[in-house]
Formats: structure tokens, C-alpha cells, sequence
């Protein structure tokens, strides 16, 4: 692994297709324009189609002949993703890389519109829902990955399976540490079926450490939650081009292997380059994995069927 590895280390992506989730802002933004820059045709997947444009815009001004799609995808409405996957069916052939990156963070409770609690209706069920509709489109391209964003905050997480909803007990923290924990465990169980489907799909995970973004003063709703995050983001915090570049590192360096989990390689994993890291013991219980994926299709009515299983 290269030491200090940054965007501008990533192959030429000329040729691939590439869907960021959330790429109107922070990260998601910062991803797709990196990805765009080294010749990828970006789908930013985006819940304001308005923002999206914007960011688009931004983007185009940066990297001038950007190949760059906008699309709106919401994550806490099923109907919107299956809408969405229709839409890159006709225009897509194939999907080469998919990063579920879009996300909220210790919102107040309440439900999305197929009455999922919003943290894991969106962070963990609505991505479970896409990459298991875009599966067809992935696994038509040559070297297809998928790569998942999780956060620190995934080892204060549970899977509270007898409440993962937090109908009877909801605490916003902890219900977002459970979001992150439970990528982690989809990252893990799509990359176990597809080496035992014998299919060609990578799933990867990535976290940015601590990055400045505005995920962060979307979820506080007090002054004092507010004050802290701008100070933490003013005194600790690494840029939106650093927090990026585990997802790209995931998303674009040949020969990693599936499953792997990337993050920055400085102290406690808060700041710096890429490298390979691993996640809490919790999150490679396999039985935690298949519990959660079956509940997922449950939920969702997403069933993933592999090309070869489909043959």
C-alpha cells in the first residue's frame, strides 16, 4: 500500500460508470468529483434534484467536461429507489461502482415513508434496497464494486434486534451507531453471498474518520449539540477532501480484497491517508450478518438474486 495516498493516485476510471448516493454536498461531493476527474461518468444520486444541480455545477467549474448525471434518489422511500433504479436501467447498461454513501445523523425519531424509523430506513434499509435492485447492472460490468460508508460511531453501535426500530426504547446516538454497525455487516454478508454465487461483485466498507461536512449540524437540535460540533469541526476535524479519500481508495486501487475496510491511518482513525483497518469485534458476527440481511429483505421485499444463481 502506498504511503499517503491521495486522489490524485487513483487509476484512470475512464469508461466506468459510477452512482455516489448523496453527492450533493460533503463527502458525497467530494467523491464524485474525484471519481469525475479521473474519467468516470458520475450518477450523482442526490434527494434534491435543485442541490444536486448546484453541486453538479460546482463540480463542472472544477473539472471542466465532467461527465455527470443528476438523479433524485430518495433513500426513505422505496418507491423513489425502485423509480430511480428504472431510470438507470434505461439509460445504463451496467453499473461498474456504487457508493452508498448518503446518510443522516442522530435525527429526532420519526418514520420514512414506507414507516421505517428514519436512521435505519435510510442509512442502512434504503441502500440495502438499491444495491440489491442495481445487482442486475453491477454484475454486467467486468470488475463491479460496491462500497459502503460507515463511521467510528459503529463501535458504540448494537443490533438491537428485538427493537431495531426503536419503538420501545430510542436514543438518536444510538440509533445511528446501529445504522453504521449494521453497514458494516451489509458490507460483509454481500461480499460472503457473492464469493458463494462465484460472482465478480466486490463489496468494500470505508469510514472517513472525523470530517468536516454539514452531517454534522443536520442532526443537533440544541445550541449546545451545535456549538460542540463547530468547535470539534474547527479544532479536530479533517476536511471533506481527506474524510473522501478511504472512499475513493475503496472504490479504485486494484487487487483489494472484498471485504476489506478502509480508514484514515492516523491516531484513534480521526485523521489522515488511507489504509487498511478493522472494524469492532461485534460487527464480523456472521449470524448477526445473516439475521440482518433477512430481516432486511423482509422489510424491504428486496431479494438479491446472483447472475449465476439466476443461470
Amino acid at each position: 500500500m502506498a504511503d499517503r495516498w491521495t486522489a490524485a493516485d487513483m487509476p484512470d476510471q475512464s469508461g466506468r460508470v459510477a452512482v455516489v448516493t448523496g453527492a450533493n454536498s460533503g463527502l458525497g461531493l467530494v467523491t464524485a468529483r474525484e471519481l469525475a476527474r479521473a474519467g468516470a461518468a458520475v450518477v450523482m444520486a442526490c434527494r434534491s434534484s435543485a442541490r444536486g444541480e448546484e453541486a453538479a455545477g460546482r463540480i463542472r467549474s472544477a473539472v471542466p467536461g465532467a461527465a455527470l448525471e443528476v438523479e433524485t434518489l430518495d433513500l426513505a422511500d422505496l418507491e423513489s429507489v425502485r423509480s430511480f433504479v428504472g431510470r438507470m436501467g434505461e439509460a445504463h447498461g451496467r453499473l461498474d461502482l456504487l457508493i452508498n454513501n448518503a446518510g443522516i445523523m442522530a435525527a429526532p425519531r420519526r418514520l420514512t415513508k414506507d414507516g421505517f424509523e428514519s436512521q435505519i430506513g435510510t442509512n442502512h434499509l434504503g441502500h440495502f434496497a438499491l444495491t440489491g435492485l442495481l445487482l442486475g447492472g453491477l454484475e454486467r460490468a467486468a470488475a463491479p464494486r460496491v462500497v459502503t460508508l460507515s463511521s467510528q460511531l459503529h463501535r458504540r453501535g448494537t443490533m438491537n434486534f428485538d427493537d431495531l426500530q426503536g419503538e420501545r426504547s430510542y436514543s438518536r446516538w444510538g440509533a445511528y451507531g446501529q445504522t453504521k454497525l449494521a453497514n458494516l455487516m451489509f458490507c460483509f454478508e454481500l461480499q460472503r453471498r457473492a464469493v458463494e454465487a462465484g460472482s465478480p461483485l466486490l463489496s468494500l466498507a470505508a469510514h472517513p474518520g472525523y470530517s468536516a461536512t454539514n452531517l454534522q449540524f443536520a442532526a443537533p437540535d440544541r445550541f449546545y449539540e451545535k456549538a460542540y460540533m463547530w468547535i470539534g469541526n474547527r479544532l479536530f476535524a479533517q476536511s471533506a477532501d481527506m474524510g473522501a479519500l478511504p472512499t475513493l481508495y475503496a472504490a479504485t486501487v486494484p487487487d483489494l480484497p472484498g471485504g476489506t475496510y478502509i480508514g484514515p491511518d492516523g491516531r484513534g482513525e480521526q485523521r489522515g491517508y488511507p489504509n487498511v483497518v478493522s472494524a469492532a469485534r461485534k460487527a464480523y458476527e456472521k449470524s448477526d450478518w445473516r439475521r440482518l440481511w433477512e430481516i432486511s429483505e423482509e422489510l424491504t421485499g428486496v431479494h438479491y438474486e446472483f447472475a449465476s444463481a439466476r443461470a
